[in-house]
């Protein structure tokens, strides 16, 4: 005779939650899931409704690939961005890296993703097509501002080789020394990065 296996209890349910997370051990995720039992009861109940809206509401944009509940997103709805110039960009996080410096009044195209056949991840699985698709409504110019990664950089170059035939101008964010550190702990590769993308002063 089978039993059915036993059911958790609501706080080791919720700390096994918490540990799903990326970058969540099991201590933080014991800690957030006594926080949420002890905090007031509107603190749970906004959790959870957050929870059930990201999941229900939120999509991808149909135009840039960027995550909203509004089709299109506000970046893609706003008029007064440059339709000629698209920056490509890993994810949503990164998108909102380069939003938050207020220099670039451009179009955006996520990716979601960067080619990485170790771990299976092919054109296929990026929104590449979307991006090709783009191009003939009057993009001048691509931005690619992947991370400076080996999947960063082989996706940089794939970019370049789907754009050539298609006569798009196919650009790459410079990379090199950051601000306040040391050349001498600075790695070769950063370095040679500093130096090819130098401009004059």
């Amino acid at each position: 005779m089978s039993t059915s296996p036993p059911t958790l209890d609501p706080i080791r349910r919720l700390v096994l939650a918490f540990s799903r997370l990326p970058g969540i051990g099991e201590k933080t995720a014991t800690r957030l899931t006594f926080y949420v039992l002890n905090a007031p009861d509107d603190v749970a109940r906004e959790l959870s409704s957050a929870l059930g809206d990201i999941r229900d509401r939120v999509r991808f944009c149909s135009v840039c690939c960027n995550l909203t509940e509004a089709d299109p997103c506000r970046l893609c709805a706003d008029p007064r961005r440059d339709d000629r110039v698209v920056c490509v960009v890993e994810s949503v996080p990164s998108l909102l890296a380069v939003e938050r410096t207020g220099e670039f009044r451009g179009r955006y195209h996520v990716l979601h993703g960067v080619l990485s056949p170790l771990d299976g991840i092919g054109p296929e699985a990026l929104h590449l097509k979307e991006l090709v698709s783009r191009v003939a409504h009057g993009v001048e110019e691509i931005i690619v501002a992947t991370n400076p990664s080996v999947e960063g950089e082989a996706t940089a170059l794939y970019i370049q080789r789907l754009m050539r035939p298609l006569g798009v101008k196919v650009t790459r964010i410079a990379s090199g020394v950051a601000v306040g550190s040391d050349l001498e702990y600075a790695d070769q590769v950063t370095l040679s990065r500093a130096l090819a993308g130098r401009r004059e002063m």
